[in-house]
């Protein structure tokens, strides 16, 4: 359960903070109030929901390390011909609100862009993965936005 004051990661919109507990309808159903930082967009997420949307805490300091290991990782990744079905299956790693998958996408995606470009699609899910990846960062390792940013693309490009 989350109090308020705590540093989230929404799956789909990246990290905020929990700014408050409502209690709405005639079931008076408790819901988190949250701020996520890449809109500056507010949610309302059911309380008994957020282990469902994939609702978690922000990742340790010391657990960047481990995200920035899977960002260098050269290995020979399987690249999947068809846009389309690339497009589903990076959605499907997005969604589960893991950083270690968020990061994978992140990372072939970027390297896909580098070697043969992106469909419109795929960089409007590299803007959005990017923006969720560098949002945990700035929070877990009390950085501002630019050092993130510029982490990630350091560490992808040592890779």
């Amino acid at each position: 359960m989350f109090k308020v004051g705590d540093h989230i990661v929404h799956p789909m919109h990246g990290a905020g903070v929990v700014e408050g507990v409502e209690k709405r309808g005639e079931q008076k159903q408790i819901y988190f109030v949250l701020r996520l930082f890449s809109a500056e967009l507010k949610v309302l997420v059911p309380a008994d929901k957020t282990d469902t949307i994939g609702v978690r805490r922000v990742i340790t300091e010391d657990e960047i390390a481990s995200v920035l290991k899977v960002l260098k990782r050269n290995d020979q990744e399987k690249i999947i011909p068809n846009w389309n079905h690339r497009y589903r299956a990076n959605l499907e790693k997005i969604r589960t609100g893991n950083i270690f998958a968020v990061a994978e996408v992140v990372r072939s995606l970027m390297r896909q862009d580098i070697k043969k470009g992106l469909s419109s699609g795929e960089k409007r899910m590299l803007e959005s993965a990017f923006q969720i990846l560098s949002s945990e960062l700035v929070l877990a390792g009390n950085m501002d936005v630019d050092e993130a940013e510029t982490m990630i693309k350091e560490a992808i490009a040592g890779g």
